[in-house]
């Protein structure tokens, strides 16, 4: 708020009211620093590996230059800041899971499109020290693609880690998507549009992730999933 100081040694007229003067402006920066602040809350935890970063930033151009949109447009279509956009494509910055997600589906693309790098055909061995995982604000949800990043792909399947007491909250996927998930170890709660599940190890949930959906670990130890995401092959 600016502050406005009263200079009452000024000659005043009948009486009137003491002339406003020495506007003070608002702090240099200070839009520019709140800006920064809100697209730093899409970008992964600081520990998360960097090795998707390139990949996803050069898909992400590729496919938004193909569909004639800039940067304003996507990120008003996607949710997604300008600034972090900008940060992606330059391969500057590593986006959340969530961020991912919400790129994918303003594209109408499968996420598998925005991480794949389009290696060559033939059985590929993917040694579980080398895997490609993507991670949330907080670090405390974890994917990993299951499958290779050689195209995009109709069903995909996923290794998740969600720590204890995480919480991810998901946004619609694109429409007739599903999710098949298991939990193996620990229990988690999903809520799928308001609707809540308790999942122990063992259990299996399949549900249409068109809407809105949870996954929370209220126990103390972590937790693991494997999923199969199937998008509809009607889906814009």
């Amino acid at each position: 708020m600016r502050s406005v100081r009263q200079n009452s040694d000024l000659p005043q007229a009948n009486g009137a009211v003491p002339v406003a003067l020495d506007v003070q402006p608002a702090r240099p920066g200070a839009q520019e620093q709140e800006l920064e602040e809100e697209w730093t809350y899409e970008v992964a935890h600081h520990d998360a590996p960097s090795d998707l970063t390139h990949v996803v930033g050069e898909n992400l151009r590729r496919l938004r230059t193909r569909r004639g949109l800039s940067l304003e447009r996507l990120s008003k279509i996607s949710g997604v800041s300008r600034a972090m956009l900008g940060q992606v494509e330059l391969g500057r910055s590593a986006p959340t899971i969530n961020v991912v997600w919400k790129i994918a589906r303003a594209l109408c693309v499968p996420f598998s499109a925005l991480v794949s790098d389009r290696a060559a055909s033939g059985p590929m061995l993917l040694r579980g020290d080398r895997a490609k995982r993507l991670t949330s604000h907080d670090g405390k949800f974890t994917s990993r693609a299951l499958f290779p990043f050689d195209a995009p792909r109709t069903v995909e399947f996923y290794e998740l880690h969600l720590a204890s007491l995480g919480v991810e909250n998901a946004d619609p996927h694109p429409p007739g998507t599903t999710e098949n998930i298991v939990v193996c170890q620990g229990t988690v709660e999903i809520s799928v549009d308001g609707q809540r599940f308790l999942l122990a190890t063992g259990d299996a949930l399949v549900f249409q992730a068109d809407v809105p959906h949870v996954y929370r670990n209220p126990a103390n130890v972590d937790s693991l999933m494997y999923l199969v995401m199937t998008y509809s092959l009607s889906a814009p």
